[in-house]
């Protein structure tokens, strides 16, 4: 059976300050209201909900300001990767949202959330990627990535690899 709240804080993937709700008694019982998060949504409860709504809609305003400000700040960011790769060239691992933040915070002092970064896969490939970003609010932004190899030699010689191939293909007789 499920319980209606007024939820008092946000609650990522449930619902923001001043929502009514409607959740599973156990998460009610356990979770929610002994941290505070939500109350029981009976007519006080009801009342607070205009105040709780209208607090809401000042930090949205705020929020959105402030992502629009850091969007504007990130547009122009470059970060850099340095990965090891094979001898064919192919990446160790790859370079997530989680590694995308940490190199934002090293190198710019930007701390973003991991939640922010738009990847469906992590990036697997060396060269220069788009990475697009969605901020507080639903602010749009993107920065650069450029991954590189470890060993610079290396690179050099991938790109003239990746040259030579393609004069091959179009010298080929179709």
């Amino acid at each position: 059976m499920a319980t209606k709240l007024l939820l008092i804080e946000d609650i990522e993937d449930l619902g923001r300050s001043g929502d009514l709700v409607s959740v599973r008694e156990g998460y009610a019982r356990n979770f929610l209201l002994p941290r505070g998060a939500a109350v029981i949504a009976d007519k006080n409860a009801i009342r607070r909900q205009a105040a709780l709504q209208e607090a809401r809609r000042l930090q949205a305003i705020e929020d959105k300001k402030d992502a629009e400000v850091l969007a504007a700040k990130l547009e122009p960011i470059t970060i850099h990767s340095i990965v090891k790769v094979d001898h064919e060239g192919h990446m160790y691992g790859s370079v997530t949202a989680h590694d995308i933040c940490k190199q934002m915070e090293v190198e710019h002092g930007i701390h973003l959330e991991k939640r922010y970064v738009q990847l469906k896969h992590p990036v697997k490939a060396l060269g220069i990627h788009k990475i697009e970003l969605r901020l507080k609010e639903g602010v749009p932004a993107s920065i650069t990535l450029k991954i590189s190899a470890e060993n610079m030699d290396f690179e050099m010689k991938a790109v003239d690899d990746a040259k030579k191939a393609h004069l091959i293909a179009e010298d080929q007789p179709e």
